[in-house]
């Protein structure tokens, strides 16, 4: 019996033996030319470790949940929100979100935005913002600022 790899090489951006996989499966999520690779899913550490790219001006949906995650970024330069305020990141950030902070990433418009993205294997879904809090997210003049730069 032949044993797999426990190695996956990293060539231009992808994971060899790793399929690329659709970003959101919901309709009606705003988001825009985002993949993702899972790299490592570990019941029993209750881990799992994934690859995201966000296209050149492209940008993840906007969400919260209750559980905590951390992002490392890898490839190329873009903003973050996390919560109210908005930060510069490139590679080897290492981007710390709180439960229930509303977050999302975007790609600069000169090279795509890849990170890796380290949650429980068991989580509960992603939270999309209502009207109400979209309104109240962009009264603050640095998230205003983040989203008009769509």
């Amino acid at each position: 019996m032949t044993q797999e790899s426990p190695v996956r090489r990293f060539k231009d951006f992808r994971w060899e033996n790793t399929d690329l996989l659709a970003y959101r499966q919901e309709e009606g999520v705003p988001f825009k030319d985002v993949t993702r690779q899972l790299l490592f899913e570990a019941p029993d550490l209750k881990g799992e470790l994934r690859y995201f790219e966000v296209a050149t001006n492209g940008y993840s949906s906007l969400e919260r949940h209750d559980h905590r995650h951390a992002v490392m970024i890898l490839r190329g330069t873009g903003r973050c929100l996390v919560g109210t305020q908005v930060f510069q990141v490139g590679p080897l950030d290492l981007v710390d979100i709180p439960p229930m902070a509303w977050h999302q990433f975007r790609a600069g418009d000169t090279e795509a935005l890849g990170f890796l993205c380290l949650v429980n294997v068991q989580r509960d879904k992603a939270q999309l913002p209502s009207p109400e809090q979209l309104a109240e997210l962009s009264s603050h003049p640095a998230v205003a600022g983040f989203f008009r730069a769509k």
